[in-house]
């Protein structure tokens, strides 16, 4: 068994492992809760977190989610409603289409508007059809290999022009906003280490900005939050240039993986003002109260191959020895000795 299904005072199985026949199955879920008594699910930081489907249904059986709002997840998830409420705050974009093409000249037309080297990117997110394209002349073929990804993954094929920023850092920041409109934000982590779009190590705080740009940034991702009248925790994601110019990305309506460096820096326990403010609690301190303390690093260790290019990688964990120390802090779903599935995501700590 899993360590966190040894922490629990009750376990319920929601099915066989593949993911589409338990963790997806909104039905489950719930079932699980009425049969145990449940009052909340926390929905973690994969499967339905940011479901807004699912956060009704949660609602509608009359159980709390500890998360947003079911509106405030559809408008954030979708990128033209959530860069349609930053606009609404002035919140700085990187200059592209203020809606997904599916036609390739009108989406050609716009990038020689916006300027190469341009980036491509699927409707549906997360990585999937994304294109880089330096000249005008590869635009046509990149822009259909685009769109047939987009098509295979979300089975839609319109894609977003935007301009391509190189060499980007990628800025987040950490907001809490309790349900009486008191919303804060808890710095920044960078996450630019990052493999096929994947983040492998992320820090809090990160070492390029100054005063005067975490404020601001901060100051945005609030303005950012207060759009769509979020509650919670979330994580408003911005790209930094070189010259220290930051733009909206996109926002996360759950808790992060890498959500551990920002509580080694601040004393905040993230998931206990989740749940406190999901009891309809007040946030207990100010803008003013926050402070950095340190500095912290997280490393995700992943079951790979590193023969074969890094990819995921399954079987069993050998040898697993858990780092220990002042100022060590590890977050784990496994144990050594058991299996790494092909079911989920390659994560182990």
């Amino acid at each position: 068994l899993s360590p966190h299904v040894q922490y629990a005072d009750e376990a319920v199985l929601i099915g066989p492992a593949p993911s589409n026949q338990s963790y997806l199955v909104m039905e489950k879920i719930i079932d699980a809760c009425k049969l145990t008594g449940a009052d909340a699910i926390h929905p973690g930081y994969g499967f339905l977190s940011e479901n807004a489907a699912f956060a009704r249904k949660v609602k509608e059986a009359g159980i709390i989610l500890i998360g947003p709002s079911p509106e405030a997840m559809e408008m954030m998830g979708n990128k033209l409603s959530a860069k349609a409420a930053a606009l609404s705050y002035n919140i700085p974009m990187v200059p592209g289409t203020e809606e997904a093409i599916g036609d390739v000249q009108v989406a050609k037309d716009r990038a020689v508007e916006v300027g190469f080297p341009i980036l491509i990117t699927a409707a549906g997110g997360g990585g999937k059809g994304m294109r880089i394209v330096e000249k005008v002349e590869d635009f046509e073929e990149q822009m259909q290999l685009a769109v047939s990804e987009a098509v295979s993954a979300f089975g839609d094929g319109a894609v977003f022009i935007e301009r391509y920023v190189g060499s980007p850092r990628h800025i987040e920041i950490q907001v809490l906003g309790d349900t009486h409109g008191n919303i804060v934000y808890l710095f920044e982590r960078e996450c630019s280490v990052q493999r096929r779009h994947q983040k492998v190590v992320e820090e809090a705080p990160s070492a390029v900005l100054t005063p005067e740009i975490r404020k601001a940034m901060g100051e945005c991702a609030v303005n950012v939050a207060k759009s769509c009248n979020y509650t919670g925790a979330g994580t408003v994601e911005f790209i930094l240039e070189n010259n220290k110019d930051f733009y909206f990305l996109e926002m996360n309506t759950r808790l992060q993986v890498e959500h551990p460096v920002t509580e080694q820096i601040t004393g905040i326990d993230l998931v206990k003002e989740q749940i406190k403010i999901a009891r309809g609690e007040k946030l207990s301190f100010t803008q003013e109260d926050l402070k950095i303390n340190g500095h912290a690093i997280e490393l995700r260790v992943y079951a790979e191959d590193p023969n074969n290019n890094f990819l995921p990688d399954i079987g069993t964990l050998q040898t697993y020895k858990v780092p220990q120390g002042l100022g060590v802090r590890v977050d784990d779903g496994f144990v050594e000795g058991m299996e790494v599935p092909i079911y989920y995501d390659p994560m182990i700590a």
